[in-house]
């Protein structure tokens, strides 16, 4: 479990994200000064990656990055319009809103990285894309052979001291079976 970010720490990072960058929609720098001067709305606020998967969201984007300028999320509804989500904080200040804050070098942030929080509405599986589950499916083959190739060493040797040929024979061909497979992952 996460410990809570206070109010202040929240309100000192939207001050000085202000002071330090531009950004790309004048309505976010209102909604941010708007979140900042009510500490009750801002003790709602959780900053998070990935905000697209939470209930009710926005993405607050500086220059100099690629990233859209503004976008608000709530359920399965995404809007450009930041006036709409500035009127959704003002009758909705009770629920949570997640704000995803897009700026240059925003992951070696530490003064981001003292307020973000984890998104508890992220699907487990996020992180991982296709490469990474490619290469852990072949890490788990190539190791289940080598444990194979080990197991088959240890009962050939059984069968070595056990003088059992027909049982060496049949436990060789599969051994050269197992190192044929093991070459393909060079």
């Amino acid at each position: 479990m996460q410990t809570p970010i206070s109010v202040d720490e929240k309100k000192d990072f939207v001050r000085w994200f202000l002071n330090h960058f531009q950004l790309k929609k004048r309505e976010s720098v209102w909604i941010l000064n708007y979140l900042m001067n009510h500490e009750s709305l801002l003790s709602s606020v959780h900053f998070v990656n990935e905000v697209k998967f939470c209930p009710r969201g926005m993405e607050i984007t500086a220059q100099g990055v690629s990233d859209p300028p503004f976008r608000f999320y709530k359920g399965q509804v995404m809007t450009n319009d930041a006036e709409k989500s500035f009127h959704d904080l003002r009758m909705n200040q009770d629920e949570p809103v997640y704000i995803q804050m897009n700026f240059e070098n925003s992951q070696q942030c530490s003064k981001y990285a003292l307020v973000l929080e984890e998104n508890p509405y992220l699907p487990n599986d996020y992180y991982l894309n296709e490469r990474d589950k490619s290469e852990a499916d072949r890490l788990l083959s190539y190791s289940l052979l080598k444990y194979s190739q080990s197991e088959l060493e240890h009962k050939i040797d059984q069968a070595l001291i056990l003088n059992d040929r027909a049982e060496f024979k049949e436990l060789c061909g599969k051994l050269s079976e197992i190192k044929l497979k093991i070459k393909t992952f060079s």
